[in-house]
């Protein structure tokens, strides 16, 4: 069960902060990785409100073969709260992985991981729901701050919060701007890096994520 308030949230962020869960032995290329992604209507105006119709996907792509995909729609179970955003999307994006025939060896996710006040953003938190590995992939940093990398595709470069390294900077693509990359459930920072260079084949965002989004918006389309 997902909480169903912020402070039964912030106190499942805490717990999960200081779990031990075992790091994943991540193997090699090439794995089955998945990805979710959640969409909401659009014109939402602010952060929105509970019960907001979502149109939840996921995907599993070995490389660039598509091995399984899943679509699920439903509602937000809150407003957008930063380091509360499993309250609005964790159980959406929680069914739409647990829809997928093929069950993939890690899963990206479009949110923050140890990058979060409380160490556990909703990329760790849905991992630890789900039992998957789980790598965070956003746009930029919640709380940590690092130097960009080089331009050249596989540069990275630490981010840092109080002095600990959660993740970081990656260029995916040389002369566009670097990914925030987040250690998750059973990740650390190296581990999460490379897999995300793994699932990215030209493009800036790795391949699961950009399938993912692509079958949310088609559904928000058909909707």
């Amino acid at each position: 069960m997902w909480p169903a308030s912020s402070a039964d949230l912030v106190d499942a962020q805490r717990e999960l902060a200081a779990a031990t869960p075992g790091s994943w032995p991540a193997g090699t290329d090439p794995l089955r990785i998945g990805a979710c992604v959640v969409c909401f209507a659009r014109g939402l105006k602010g952060a929105g409100s509970p019960g907001d119709r979502t149109w939840a996907a996921a995907a599993v792509l070995r490389r660039k073969r598509v091995l399984a995909e899943a679509n699920v729609a439903g509602c937000a179970g809150g407003a957008y709260e930063a380091g509360l955003l499993a309250l609005r999307e964790g159980a959406s994006l929680e069914a739409a992985v647990r829809s997928l025939a093929v069950q993939p060896d890690v899963l990206l996710v479009d949110a923050t991981g140890r990058d979060h006040p409380r160490r556990a953003g909703l990329a760790l938190q849905l991992g630890a729901v789900l039992d998957l590995p789980t790598v965070g992939v956003t746009h930029r940093p919640l709380c940590a701050h690092g130097a960009w990398p080089a331009d050249v595709r596989g540069a990275a470069e630490p981010l840092l919060l109080d002095g600990e390294c959660v993740g970081a900077w990656l260029r995916t693509r040389p002369h566009t701007r670097p990914l925030a990359i987040h250690a998750g459930w059973r990740t650390d920072p190296e581990v999460a890096v490379a897999i995300a260079l793994m699932a990215t084949f030209g493009k800036r965002t790795p391949e699961p994520l950009r399938h993912a989004r692509m079958l949310a918006r088609t559904a928000r389309a058909g909707a």
